[in-house]
């Protein structure tokens, strides 16, 4: 009789168990179908966005026309946006060679603090 009482328990266990990780694949396939909703509007987004500042800077050579030619209008947008672009690299390569290699120092040298506390308080 307690052998299948034990039976019964270890049965209902893998039960429990066994709708546990299948309510556990449910919630990822929930949340993964949200992340790719996620994920496609954004990229949406950022392609309307890229459309929109192509139409900004057109906008912006077609007010430069009305005083000067269309090609010196568009010499002028091409060149502030070579500037542009040339002061964002030079920060970014700045900030990767901060950032370059990538080692905790900090974590590394309480690291070593921290052996060589217990090197000392233990000899």
């Amino acid at each position: 009789m307690l052998t299948r009482a034990a039976e019964q328990v270890a049965e209902h266990a893998k039960r429990v168990i066994r709708l546990e990780i299948e309510l556990a694949i449910l919630e990822l396939k929930r949340k993964l179908a949200t992340l790719g909703v996620g994920i496609g509007m954004l990229v949406t987004a950022g392609v309307l966005a890229l459309f929109g500042l192509g139409f900004m800077l057109a906008a912006i050579a077609a007010g430069i026309a009305t005083a000067l030619p269309m090609w010196a209008a568009l010499l002028i947008v091409m060149a502030g946006l070579f500037l542009i672009a040339g002061a964002l690299g030079l920060i970014g390569r700045s900030a990767l060679k901060k950032a370059t290699p990538p080692v905790p120092e900090r974590a590394l040298s309480e690291a070593r603090l921290t052996m060589e506390t217990l090197k000392n308080g233990s000899g």
